[in-house]
């Protein structure tokens, strides 16, 4: 590790030190989600090659800076940065060429936008009134929650963030319709004596912001990397076979799962050669309809009646195919599975870390009788001969 090196991490520890005695919201790794993984970090010449720094603050509000003053920062550093009025703090979070990518993927002119500057770094005197700042949002989201249900307004206020100065906040609030809060805004500048901002989100980012683990186990992914939400329908579900359960298919923020569409595109490529399920296949024994269908596996299961799923028999797409052909010729196929085509159906149970039968114990038990019995036997017969021998 060279002197640069040795520096950063020298002062990025000292950083953390001087949050240890704060909240949780204020430490360096517990204040912000929508994480990013420098990758680019120890290769050389690309730590600093722009000026662009992001900056993270309170859950997952983030954004870019200038660094004017050409600060040698690393990740983790406090600075206090620009704002309007005054200044905030906020926390380095990516540094190098791995900003302009993102700014690329978020689509953002950088040669037209106007990035606000970053000031310093954070003394000891910035970082205390932040400090006490945050220790004031919980108190006053109470607070502006009960004004406005006292005002009859239609609204949920999910979040406050202070910003590092303590002479202004940002409100983050949910609503259905649209909110006059012109008399809110007045008692909440006159009863905290700060400058007010009313800022709308909807269910997904209140999710990501308040943040939590998902069914599959998992941190939501609305707080670790999602910041584009795209509209989810149940056709997603449709299309890869989900059962249209909606306490299944809804997340925390009570909308339809993002990762539904996660895998649709892969479901839409695959589904591409299959034939349309509403076809009847015509039979000597009669008429088959389709009941469910196993995508990858390239699958369709059929029975002889429409409502009921019983006596399922599965037929590979091929096969469907050739029955439809010969159906629009007027021929009727005897069988549904060719005895080419048929398919054992492998219900996916292997043996693959080690379990046996369910009757294993019984086995075991069976076993000690057994021995136990031929010891009684011998021991039967040493004795018989030991009273002949005597």
């Amino acid at each position: 590790m060279d002197s640069k090196e040795e520096k950063h991490s020298t002062q990025q520890q000292t950083t953390y030190n001087q949050h240890q005695g704060y909240c949780s919201f204020c430490r360096p790794e517990h204040y912000s989600k929508l994480p990013a993984r420098n990758w680019l970090k120890n290769i050389p010449d690309t730590s600093m090659t722009t000026e662009l720094v992001e900056v993270r603050f309170k859950n997952t509000r983030k954004d870019y800076f200038h660094n004017i003053n050409r600060l040698d920062l690393a990740e983790g550093d406090v600075v206090a940065v620009e704002a309007s009025p005054g200044h905030d703090i906020g926390i380095v979070s990516l540094t190098g060429d791995l900003v302009l990518k993102k700014l690329e993927q978020q689509e953002a002119e950088i040669e037209e936008t106007e990035f606000k500057k970053i000031y310093r770094k954070a003394k000891d005197t910035d970082i205390e009134k932040w400090r006490q700042a945050v220790g004031l949002e919980h108190q006053t989201m109470i607070k502006a929650r009960k004004i406005a249900s006292d005002l009859n307004l239609g609204m949920k206020i999910g979040d406050v963030e202070y910003q590092g100065d303590k002479t202004k906040a940002i409100f983050y609030y949910i609503a259905d319709e649209r909110v006059d809060f012109r008399e809110l805004i007045k008692i909440l500048a006159d009863e905290f004596k700060i400058r007010i901002e009313m800022r709308q989100i909807g269910t997904r980012q209140e999710s990501g912001r308040i943040g939590g683990i998902g069914s599959c186990g998992r941190e939501l992914c609305c707080s670790m990397w999602i910041t584009n939400f795209v509209s989810v329908t149940t056709n997603a579900a449709r299309h890869q076979e989900l059962s249209l359960n909606p306490q299944k298919l809804a997340g925390q923020c009570g909308k339809l799962k993002c990762c539904l569409n996660f895998e649709l595109d892969s479901y839409l490529d695959a589904k591409k050669n299959f034939p349309d399920t509403s076809i009847k296949l015509e039979t000597t024994k009669g008429t088959a309809y389709h009941q469910k269908t196993d995508i990858f596996k390239q699958i369709l299961w059929y029975s002889f009646s429409p409502d009921s799923s019983e006596n399922l028999t599965p037929i590979s797409v091929k096969r469907v195919k050739e029955i439809i052909e010969l159906n629009d010729k007027g021929q009727k196929v005897e069988h549904l599975a060719d005895s080419n085509d048929i398919i054992k159906q492998d219900f996916g149970f292997e043996n693959d870390v080690g379990q046996d039968r369910l009757d294993r114990f019984e086995k075991k038990q069976t076993n000690k009788k057994s021995s136990t019995q031929k010891k009684r036997k011998r021991n039967k017969k040493k004795r018989k001969s030991n009273g002949k021998k005597q």
